[in-house]
């Protein structure tokens, strides 16, 4: 079973530039690696034990001191979403990320991994919890309005 960090999605781009105060929207891509379910069976001397592993939360570390929990693998960002805040999983820089060292607003997302098992047939069960990081660099500009 290969569990992966979350293959991160966030508005804006990494490359691209983003604005003080418009909404930022935080996802992951909902595959078995990176989200799940993800299901394993392995067998041994006439035992089965059967493993599902599912994401139960991700935690967003936005490079500015805040820290977002979602239970969700969030919303992908659309244009005709505008302003409009995510609905599930998201956040608004106050400030520019010029405002660190580095110019970048270094985000980190963190999955923990619930894995349910059961023996076949042994009537035992149990949980277990996986971490798992990933991580982008994003910017995000100031705007200016001169009269």
């Amino acid at each position: 079973m290969l569990l992966r960090g979350p293959k991160i999605g966030i508005t804006p781009k990494p490359g691209g530039k983003g604005v003080v105060g418009m909404p930022v929207y935080l996802w992951t891509e909902k595959g078995s690696e990176t989200y799940g379910p993800n299901t394993a069976n392995a067998s041994a001397g006439g035992i089965s034990v059967t493993a599902t592993a599912k994401v139960s939360k991700i935690v967003w570390r936005m490079g500015d001191g805040t820290t977002v929990t979602c239970t969700t693998a969030g919303t992908p960002y659309r244009p005709e979403y505008g302003k409009k805040p995510s609905p599930d999983c998201g956040h608004r820089y106050t400030v520019p990320s010029s405002t660190t060292t580095s110019g970048k607003f270094h985000v980190t997302a963190t999955s923990t991994w619930t894995i349910d098992w059961q023996v076949t047939g042994g009537g035992q069960s149990g949980q277990l919890a996986e971490i798992r990081d990933s991580a982008v660099d994003i910017t995000v500009a100031e705007v200016q309005v001169l009269n």
